[in-house]
């Protein structure tokens, strides 16, 4: 029953962290699609110069501010999926040469010290988000945004990230690997055991 419980919580907590993702790729794809949409109104702006002697003046209100609303949102709400794919640089000189055990010690001291960071931090931007809620705060650009938006986005991604770091902590406690010890190197690994492959070097050049 409780391998069973702890199954589902699993679960739950690693839909979690792609949901975060995948709400991070969509603010990603939304500045995409921002830029895309501005660069195509400078386009027809110009042609209309060229072809009338005067600019029509198409432009996206604020989008400026919405894509670096967006890329925060984005850049906060996937930390804690690069967390757990290792996708965070680590310098590991160190610890890399400790012994098991000793590393595994030194590897729980550096999550707790970047949970209590996170947790802090997480704080200070509810704090931040409360205050801009309360007192009205409106970005400064053409189209007036309520500042507690965007920084609800933020506050979001922290708490997630707040949520891995528990999450590796007590793993850590439990004598298991965090998840992210490896993930980033063996996808290095992966790609120069590809690189120096030769069938895979072959294959490359006969398709070429």
């Amino acid at each position: 029953m409780k391998s069973e419980n702890e199954s589902v919580l699993r679960r739950i907590l690693n839909r979690l962290y792609l949901w975060s993702c995948w709400l991070a790729a969509a603010f990603i794809a939304a500045i995409c699609l921002l830029v895309v949409c501005q660069v195509g109104l400078n386009l027809v702006d110009r042609l209309a110069s060229q072809l009338t002697g005067s600019a029509i003046g198409l432009t996206i209100p604020s989008y400026a501010d919405f894509t670096g609303f967006f890329l925060a949102a984005a850049s906060f709400l996937a930390l804690a999926y690069t967390l757990r794919q290792g996708g965070h640089i680590r310098v590991s000189l160190v610890i890399s040469h400790l012994n098991p055990m000793l590393r595994h010690i030194v590897e729980i001291w550096c999550i707790v010290l970047a949970g209590s960071v996170t947790i802090y931090f997480t704080w200070y931007t509810f704090l931040l988000t409360r205050e801009s809620y309360t007192y009205h705060d409106l970005s400064p650009g053409m189209v007036a945004i309520p500042i507690w938006i965007p920084q609800t986005a933020l506050l979001v991604g922290l708490t997630v990230l707040s949520i891995a770091l528990i999450d590796e902590f007590v793993c850590c406690l439990r004598g298991k690997t965090p998840s992210y010890v490896g993930a980033g190197e063996n996808l290095l690994e992966q790609k120069t055991e590809k690189d120096t492959n030769p069938t895979s070097r072959k294959i490359f050049n006969d398709a070429g």
